[in-house]
């Protein structure tokens, strides 16, 4: 019954994100099949968490959504998530879920908590960040960048990251406390939001060191920004710098499998 309901309810959320343009088609299958799987083999602990992180991006991306545009052109990816996307966000999650279902412990819900604590610290830091009256700053050099440059932060940006962290390891405590998750009550509401929070912003932070370092990055022959598209301006980009295989989708995954490492290892030492 609880893979029923979670497909029920999984198959209407992709659904309506796509009649959003939130999720292309390859997306909302991707999200339909990963929210299924995280109800049925977990509880509302896990498909609570997932759903968080994923209405609140889908809805920051709105938001201004004309104010952004012009530093969205800079990115691989729009707003509209794709498959690729989708499970660059999810996938390691969904991945801790299925592990709990088999080998169940107290550490895959930790290590769930940073994946899902980083990648909702850096879709939020994007989406507010791009919004900042003020260009962003290189993470290396601390000099001005231009809006949507890969590396980039801002104050506003940075106090988005720390808020979506700490907002997912508070939302984890309720959670559990609501799922009745034996060994997971244990430990107190700030013990949750020092897990999510550190962890979370941890990821972002190292998402944004890789993608001014490794990520593959173009130079636009036009205007001369560097950008993450082969094609801008209309134009094609010439290669900047970074490793060919590293995109976007890759530096999600990487920063947030820290930071469910780094939330791992606090809540061992907090457990």
């Amino acid at each position: 019954m609880s893979w029923i309901i979670g497909a029920v309810c999984a198959i209407a959320v992709s659904a309506a994100a796509y009649w959003k343009r939130s999720l292309s088609l390859s997306g909302m299958a991707a999200a339909a099949v990963m929210g299924t799987v995280y109800f049925g083999a977990g509880n509302l602990f896990w498909f609570g968490i997932l759903l968080l992180f994923f209405i609140s991006s889908s809805a920051f991306s709105k938001l201004k959504a004309s104010r952004k545009q012009e530093a969205e052109k800079s990115y691989a990816k729009s707003g509209t998530r794709d498959a690729g996307q989708v499970l660059a966000n999810g996938g390691l999650g969904m991945a801790a879920c299925i592990g709990n279902a088999l080998w169940p412990h107290p550490g895959w819900a930790m290590f769930f908590i940073g994946a899902m604590a980083s990648v909702t610290a850096d879709t939020w830091a994007t989406e507010w960040g791009s919004l900042s009256r003020k260009p962003p700053r290189s993470i290396l050099s601390g000099q001005r960048i231009a809006p949507g440059t890969s590396g980039g932060v801002s104050l506003l940006g940075s106090f988005a990251a720390l808020a979506g962290a700490v907002i997912i390891g508070g939302a984890a405590w309720l959670l559990a406390l609501w799922s009745g998750l034996e060994g997971y009550t244990e430990l107190p509401l700030l013990g949750w939001i020092i897990i999510g929070g550190l962890s979370g912003f941890a990821g972002a932070m190292l998402d944004s060191y890789m993608g001014a370092t490794l990520q593959s990055m173009y130079r636009c022959t036009v205007c001369g920004r560097s950008v993450e598209v082969p094609k801008h301006c209309g134009e094609n980009t010439v290669p900047l710098r970074g490793w060919g295989w590293m995109n976007n989708d890759m530096v999600n995954m990487i920063s947030s499998l820290a930071a469910g490492i780094i939330a791992l290892a606090l809540g061992s030492w907090l457990l």
